[in-house]
């Protein structure tokens, strides 16, 4: 746990820079990842990225032809128990590579990518979302997580990233459609703690529109948002952790909120929906406790400090003269969630790696 415990240090004295509030919304930290422990998490969707079993799908069985091996109608993203685990280990592998072009397996990594993410098996993806009984599948997390990837692919300077975005363009493309549908029906915000969550879902979504030049999902990211979050004010953040979470609903919108408002208005807003941000004591959202680490739902909650992290660095800058007890506040959840990726148990360890790098790299350029 040592070079946790170095990484911790590092990352909190990268907060430290971060120091005005940006002129308009966007990432403003850049924490430090060293090539030792790049290596070290590189390891873990490596260790599934083949392993077709155990899985969990959540596929509508609609006749017999899906009676098979997931990996027969999910050639790209059968591994690490389940789809959009698979769609973030890959995209972990392609931002570690971005970052550390000389990991330790960095070879291997190219080859498995190229394999996993060619046309051929992007085709095939497709074919199931276009299924009108799994027309949702895997939405909302399992799309936003997908896009992600596509936007990690689409910014990268490499011939391989160059021909594995084409290759996974037309899946992203599906999906932003279908976003865009979704969000011209949706009546209602889905607050919640886990993979339905839409705030967060709507941060990756919009990161890749921006990156892809994609206006049209652009638009109806910021037309939901402001229709869904804008009006909100005194988030019931007592009310969080939920026994299964591993996003903060409260938290997750105040980072999609700072996506699509100016800075001014957002750090009314934000002063409005979370005051207990701004008070002179901060005693909300303690760090959340996991008494079983191999229980699948359970240790959700080491990754509920992991994204609070993230959300909370993010929104730092715009708590004026309380950001230094914001940071505080993350660096707690911080330690407390990086302490757990090498737990040991594969109930952890086969997502947990992407949302540590996610938390240590979200918005720094390779």
């Amino acid at each position: 746990m040592k070079f946790l415990s170095q990484l911790s240090i590092i990352v909190f004295t990268s907060f430290a820079m971060s120091a005005q509030v940006p002129n308009n919304p966007g990432p403003v930290h850049h924490p430090h990842l060293t090539l030792e422990i790049a290596n070290k998490l590189a390891a873990l969707p490596l260790k599934c990225l083949d392993l077709e079993f155990p899985y969990k799908t959540g596929v509508v069985f609609t006749d017999s032809s899906l009676l098979t091996a997931p990996k027969n109608y999910h050639p790209a993203f059968y591994g690490c128990f389940d789809w959009h685990s698979s769609v973030h280990g890959h995209w972990m592998l392609v931002r570690l590579l971005k970052i550390y072009p000389d990991l330790a397996k960095a070879d291997y990594i190219r080859d498995k990518l190229a394999a996993h993410l060619s046309a051929e098996n992007i085709k095939i993806e497709q074919q199931l979302f276009s299924n009108p009984e799994n027309k949702s599948f895997e939405r909302i997390y399992g799309w936003s997580w997908l896009l992600q990837l596509q936007n990690e692919l689409l910014t990268w300077n490499d011939p391989l990233g160059k021909s594995l975005s084409q290759n996974v363009q037309p899946l992203a493309s599906q999906f932003s459609t279908a976003y865009i549908q979704f969000l011209d029906k949706i009546m209602y915000p889905i607050r919640v703690g886990e993979h339905t969550n839409l705030a967060f879902g709507l941060c990756l979504a919009w990161d890749y529109a921006v990156t892809a030049k994609d206006a049209a999902l652009q638009q109806a990211i910021h037309n939901a948002a402001i229709r869904f979050y804008a009006a909100d004010k005194n988030a019931p953040v007592a009310w969080e952790p939920g026994g299964y979470d591993f996003l903060s609903p409260s938290l997750e919108e105040a980072d999609l909120m700072r996506r699509v408002m100016p800075a001014e208005e957002y750090h009314k807003w934000l002063h409005a929906f979370l005051p207990g941000l701004f008070d002179n004591k901060i005693n909300i959202l303690q760090v959340a406790q996991v008494k079983d680490h191999t229980d699948g739902k359970l240790v959700h909650l080491n990754g509920l400090n992991l994204s609070r992290t993230w959300c909370l660095l993010a929104i730092a800058p715009y708590t004026g003269k309380n950001k230094t007890a914001v940071l505080e506040l993350a660096q707690q959840h911080m330690d407390a969630g990086l302490q757990q990726v090498f737990s040991g148990s594969y109930a952890g360890e086969h997502w947990l790696a992407s949302f540590a790098v996610y938390m240590l790299t979200v918005g720094k350029q390779p």
